[in-house]
């Protein structure tokens, strides 16, 4: 049975780590083709724009129709092409509606277009400025208009297709490690006590120098061995003592901030715990505003007023923390980079901003430095949650880092 238990632990952790695997690939090539298709949707888009210039040098004093005419007939053939090769490509309802919308437009921008010729052609140039300034120009941005919020709602789609899967792998992952953990409880060994291990110990360990009272009472055990064992555990214990202390000094002191000054020196005091060259506090909304750098520690003020912010779906650590709600590492690269971790500030209503760590010698690694992240980014969330307005109003949330 305790095969077949283990055996059963072993094969839950290793279908959620199945599941994680093709979740997480299938979120790569929806982020490719979400990528792909913004890019040919900008294309589509600019092609409207020249379209609407070209069909307007028709009637410019000095331009030659001779030239505008095929331009704009290439350049209409080009966006058709483009709009119907996003048409394929679309993902949501949302996109494909948008899509057959801005086709139909451009299809009757040709319309207007044959009919601004025929216009010219028959020397009426004043009929031919009107259609082309009053229907082709409008159908024209209208076209235009109508990719954008193609391409915005496909944006939109990978968003929520992305939070979707994050909260399937988390569920995953819990349910397999806590049905796993079930099941190693029936694994686990009856625990000893301390002094049952040293007793133990006692049983299994004579003195390599025994003294002539010992020789002559070969059963006896060695008391100094039970000793060392005893205080070995102690110690042990002991071992972690001075960093929870200092967490635990923190995460009062947290409590009773009062202004910047005080979370500066708090922030100051973070940085030794973990052992960190620097961190920064980023703030934006609940809403999605973009990350501001309002706090930092180890940073000198030039480097952090140049500091950009960071979108919502910005592909690095901050942004996934403040898009996921999850903690994230960087792992450090010998030469190049530093480690990083990045807990998101998580209040009430959402995520309102994230905490990066940036550590030295590997402690990103560390599951007690990721402990600690979490923990003082939950102290700052209900600090910052004040400050966390959009990002056009913003600038007092700014100032609390001078």
């Amino acid at each position: 049975m305790r095969v077949t238990f283990a055996a059963i632990a072993w094969l839950a952790l290793a279908g959620a780590a199945v599941f994680l695997i093709y979740s997480e690939k299938q979120l790569h090539q929806h982020r490719i083709q979400t990528r792909a298709f913004d890019a040919q949707a900008r294309e589509a888009t600019e092609a409207l724009s020249d379209l609407r210039a070209a069909q307007q040098a028709y009637v410019a004093a000095g331009q030659g129709i001779a030239f505008w005419m095929p331009k704009v007939s290439t350049t209409s053939a080009a966006a058709a092409t483009t709009i119907s090769s996003l048409q394929r490509a679309a993902l949501s309802g949302d996109a494909k509606n948008a899509l057959d919308q801005a086709a139909s437009t451009l299809n009757e921008f040709d319309t207007v277009d044959k009919r601004a010729r025929d216009y010219i052609k028959s020397g009426q140039d004043l009929m031919a400025a009107d259609v082309v300034f009053t229907e082709g120009g409008q159908l024209a941005a209208t076209a235009g208009r109508q990719v954008e919020a193609a391409r915005m709602a496909e944006q939109q789609t990978l968003d929520f297709t992305e939070a979707s899967a994050r909260k399937l792998e988390a569920i995953a992952a819990a349910g397999a490690a806590g049905f796993a953990g079930l099941l190693l409880l029936f694994l686990a060994p009856k625990s000893t006590t301390l002094d049952d291990a040293a007793k133990s110990d006692d049983r299994a360990t004579l003195s390599l120098n025994p003294s002539p009272t010992e020789r002559s009472a070969p059963g006896e055990l060695s008391l100094q061995a039970s000793d060392a064992v005893k205080q070995d555990v102690v110690t042990r214990g002991r071992a972690v003592s001075p960093v929870l202390k200092a967490a635990a000094s923190l995460c009062t002191d947290f409590g009773r901030v009062r202004d910047v000054g005080d979370l500066n020196q708090l922030l100051e005091r973070v940085a030794d715990v973990m052992d960190a060259k620097g961190l920064i506090v980023w703030l934006g909304t609940t809403a999605g505003d973009d990350l501001h750098p309002v706090l930092a520690h180890g940073y000198a003020p030039q480097r952090l007023a140049k500091m950009p912010t960071i979108p919502r779906s910005a592909d690095n650590a901050a942004g996934s923390a403040y898009r996921t709600g999850q903690v994230q590492i960087v792992v450090a690269r010998p030469g190049t980079s530093q480690g990083a971790i990045v807990a998101p500030l998580l209040a009430t209503d959402g995520c309102i901003g994230a905490l990066s760590v940036e550590v030295q010698d590997g402690g990103e690694e560390s599951d007690s430095v990721q402990a600690l992240a979490a923990i003082f980014a939950a102290q700052l969330a209900p600090i910052m949650a004040g400050s966390a307005v959009p990002a056009e109003t913003s600038a007092p949330a700014r100032a609390m880092s001078q």
